[in-house]
């Protein structure tokens, strides 16, 4: 196959020895289909980025892993790689290594693989919990800064938190679902991808805490561990309903939004009120065909730079700052979408 890139380079991108990397491209066989599949993935990641940046100066190789929907993902691939221009006197060349779910050995076998192979640098969306923690000092302890994007692992040794006030957003969620209900009556679903993402948990507690000091009569109904995929989604909120008439609103801190209006109108109801999280192409068109009542957003393009930043003042390539604050929460209706160049990539699908 025709490309431009030295073996050396691809073998870098991709994580594999060169030779591996030559027996792909040469198809002399002895390689399995997923190694292959990372060799082209890899050429493919070089192609995109080659466009984006000039590869002078400072190099920079870090790692990108996250546990999240299909759709997030490439959100914040393409967030990342709009930003890579930006991202001076320090030019970015990013692995991905992405998951939709999946036991917790298998993430922190990816970070202990990174661990032993190196890198400038780790952005990492991943549950927490103690494995992940313990894979996160083990980065660390081998001199990798870890970052955390939009779900924090305090606990560990991470370098940064980069993302919103979780708990800001769920009480900013609820004074606007009681704003719009009202005097209505009617319960309101709440909506978790996983208990264990810090992110989700926080921006429970703040809807929570907020809606008992608020409208302490209004009663609220989990739904969770559907990891944000609409299949999973779809079933445990048509359970939910047939279990609550009395539902008319929800909030979702973790996706599968699609999903969750269609469990409403397969079992004929209307939801009222519905606030969910990040201009994700799904989101997107949902708020414009006003299915969403609000969205509550973040920049993250801002959000991906910050990080990177991050981990280039970790080797003194950019002057010390204070530490990283929140990102402002934008909260989005149908009448105020940002434009294509201000959303996230993904939202201008």
């Amino acid at each position: 196959m025709g490309h431009p890139y030295p073996l050396r380079e691809i073998a870098r991108q991709a994580g594999l020895s060169e030779a591996t990397v030559d027996r792909v491209l040469n198809g002399r066989g002895g390689v399995r289909e997923s190694t292959a599949r990372e060799v082209h993935r890899a050429i493919a990641d070089l192609d995109r980025q080659r466009t984006q940046v000039r590869l002078v100066g400072r190099t920079f190789m870090i790692d990108i892993v996250m546990q999240t929907p299909e759709r997030f993902s490439t959100a914040v691939r393409a967030a990342l790689e709009a930003e890579l221009p930006a991202l001076r006197p320090a030019v970015m060349r990013s692995r991905f290594h992405f998951r939709e779910t999946g036991p917790v050995a298998e993430l922190v076998a990816t970070l202990d693989r990174i661990a032993r192979r190196g890198s400038q640098g780790v952005i990492l969306k991943a549950p927490d919990v103690p494995d992940v923690t313990a894979a996160v000092g083990r980065l660390v302890s081998a001199g990798i800064p870890v970052v955390t994007l939009v779900t924090d692992l305090p606990a560990s040794g991470r370098l940064a938190y980069v993302g919103i006030d979780d708990r800001a957003a769920g009480a900013t969620a609820a004074y606007l679902m009681g704003q719009w209900l009202g005097d209505r009556s009617g319960n309101v679903l709440t909506s978790i991808s996983s208990g264990f993402f810090r992110n989700e948990e926080e921006r429970e507690m703040g809807f929570r805490a907020a809606m008992r000091a608020l409208h302490p009569r209004r009663t609220l109904v989990e739904v969770a561990e559907g990891q944000g995929l609409d299949a999973t989604q779809y079933d445990l909120v048509v359970a939910a309903l047939e279990r609550d008439p009395e539902i008319r609103a929800v909030y979702s801190m973790g996706g599968g939004n699609v999903a969750t209006l269609r469990a409403f109108e397969a079992t004929g109801r209307r939801c009222q009120v519905f606030i969910a999280h990040d201009l994700d192409h799904d989101n997107t068109r949902l708020l414009r065909e006003h299915r969403l009542s609000a969205v509550l957003h973040h920049d993250l393009r801002q959000d991906m730079r910050e990080a990177c930043r991050t981990v280039m003042r970790a080797h003194g390539a950019l002057p010390p700052a204070g530490p990283v604050l929140p990102s402002p929460i934008q909260v989005v209706t149908p009448y105020n979408m940002p434009t294509v160049a201000e959303a996230t990539p993904a939202a201008a699908d």
